[in-house]
């Protein structure tokens, strides 16, 4: 398992918690808060561009 710096949850209503971590090599990682051995990893530049994205509304029609 790679060395991993989670960041405090992003937490929504109810139990729907979330945390982004990164490690030395440059790749990003993000998990359901409490299953952090479980997660979904790519470059910074990728988890940056889908931040991005997601603040600018390209995601709206999920929620």
């Amino acid at each position: 398992m790679p060395t991993i710096t989670w960041e405090d949850p992003y937490c929504g209503e109810g139990n729907s918690c979330f945390r982004l971590g990164t490690d030395p090599d440059g790749n990003a990682y993000i998990t359901v808060a409490g299953d952090e051995e479980t997660y979904l990893s790519d470059s910074r530049e990728a988890l940056r561009a889908m931040i991005l994205d997601i603040k600018a509304g390209k995601a709206d029609h999920l929620l």
